[in-house]
């Protein structure tokens, strides 16, 4: 096998492994990762840096949720299946935001339906009560067990967010309940953006630029990566400006405004629609580490 020549050249040019051998290998090391809607069309996998990005209040922190919910909950306990990867999470939260109260509603309600579906598939009655006592302290169990693997770090400014990142390798180490963190999730990537950027040249950055602090990130973020492959959900808002798109770009709907008739005659006319464009804002050094952009907006459109 190819995986198992080592450095060694001329071993791995005398070994002989057909095309079928090695796509099984590639895919049982690092195997696609399906999430919930709208994720699960994107083609994701350990190792991958995914950014998406999307306008303020548009559900991007939520889409995180879902995903961490998928990675923490279990494919199959006690003989009833929910179809998650039964991994830890590491949520970073860099803008301050983060619902406890909604993560627990959307894992419950994923216990629910799951318990639900396989009452359905046995034909159990639905007004047995000691049963429903007994699958209530089921769920409460199983709910205790998820919440273990999620783990959760809030940071306030630049050099927290990179200690988390280190804690990240420690927490890695340790295999939390067994598995180690499969998805790290990091909230709002430009939160400090503009603080840092107003801030270079004072005395309380320490001299750090924008520049090395986002080369300090990408750095944690590639000895993570290299201990254990994991996926990393990034989210960031967007900054529209107008002019043309690029390759990279996506294009948001502008409104149109009604004007009044400056002639007061009562006449309206809609104001021309201007095109607006992404602005890409983060450092170049961030951008080359990002494997995968996703605009949530164009998600949300191919969902239903």
């Amino acid at each position: 096998m190819a995986g198992e020549a080592g450095k060694d050249p001329q071993a791995w040019l005398a070994a002989n492994e057909t095309a079928s051998a090695f796509l099984s290998r590639s895919l049982s090391s690092r195997p696609p990762i399906t999430l919930p809607p709208p994720l699960h069309r994107a083609p994701l996998r350990p190792g991958n840096v995914v950014e998406i990005a999307g306008p303020s209040n548009s559900g991007k922190s939520h889409l995180l949720l879902m995903a961490a919910v998928q990675c923490i909950l279990p494919k199959e306990w006690e003989g009833i299946y929910f179809g998650g990867l039964g991994r830890a999470v590491m949520y970073l939260d860099l803008d301050c935001r983060f619902d406890v109260l909604r993560l627990a509603q959307i894992l419950r309600n994923r216990i629910a339906e799951g318990c639900r579906l396989a009452h359905l598939r046995n034909g159990d009655p639905e007004n047995d009560v000691t049963k429903d006592e007994f699958q209530c302290s089921l769920q409460n169990t199983l709910f205790s067990d998820c919440m273990q693997r999620f783990l959760y770090a809030r940071c306030c400014k630049s050099p927290e967010f990179i200690d988390a990142l280190k804690t990240v390798q420690s927490q890695s180490r340790r295999e939390v309940s067994g598995a180690g963190i499969y998805f790290v999730m990091i909230d709002s990537i430009g939160a400090f953006y503009w603080i840092d950027r107003g801030s270079q040249a004072s005395r309380e950055n320490k001299g750090k630029t924008l520049q090395s602090i986002f080369e300090s990130v990408v750095h944690e973020l590639r000895k993570i990566l290299q201990l254990e492959p994991a996926l990393v959900l990034v989210t960031k808002a967007s900054v529209y400006g107008e002019g043309t798109t690029t390759a990279n770009d996506f294009n948001r709907d502008s409104s149109k405004y009604m004007l009044e008739d400056p002639s007061g005659l009562g006449y309206s006319r809609r104001e021309e629609e201007r095109t607006l464009s992404n602005r890409e804002y983060m450092p170049s050094i961030w951008q080359a580490k990002i494997s995968l952009k996703l605009c949530f907006c164009s998600l949300l459109s191919h969902t239903g």
